[in-house]
């Protein structure tokens, strides 16, 4: 069976438990592996550190990234990710309260596939994500990585 893991990078509890609470109400079967900061993304992502011996074949289906992140921010996550051929081509969505214009160009100048802000209403934000959760893992197609 295809791999229907999502990323979820969020250091806030509060987002995290509403994003997890969303993603349960998808009509796609999904697994969520939630890393709170830059680093611990990094981590699963290449199989190092916390998660050594992961087999990064099994990247994730998409990746939601928040942008303002302890230890390494949203933009350097993504630019490690998109600057290794293993994992260039996994779809990540930035997922963030920011509205500020750099941090939107700065998402896509470093090859984002979406930017999102987060909606301040929890009906809003539960809704966002579940509708996010259901495209990219039951509508979207991406090439097979490896």
């Amino acid at each position: 069976m295809e791999n229907m893991t999502i990323l979820l990078v969020e250091d806030n509890a509060d987002d995290e438990l509403l994003a997890l609470r969303a993603l349960k109400k998808t009509a796609v079967p999904n697994t969520v592996v939630v890393a709170r900061d830059g680093e611990e993304a990094l981590e699963y992502v290449f199989g190092n550190g916390r998660y050594a011996g992961r087999d990064v074949k099994q990247q994730p289906k998409v990746i939601f990234l928040d942008l303002k992140l302890p230890k390494l921010n949203g933009i350097e996550v993504l630019r490690s990710i998109r600057n290794d051929e293993r994992t260039s081509r996994v779809p990540v969505v930035l997922l963030t309260s920011s509205d500020e214009v750099q941090d939107l160009l700065d998402g896509y100048d470093n090859g984002a596939n979406s930017y999102i802000n987060k909606p301040v209403d929890f009906n809003e934000f539960v809704e966002q994500v579940k509708l996010l959760g259901q495209y990219w893992l039951g509508v979207n197609r991406v090439p097979a990585l490896y």
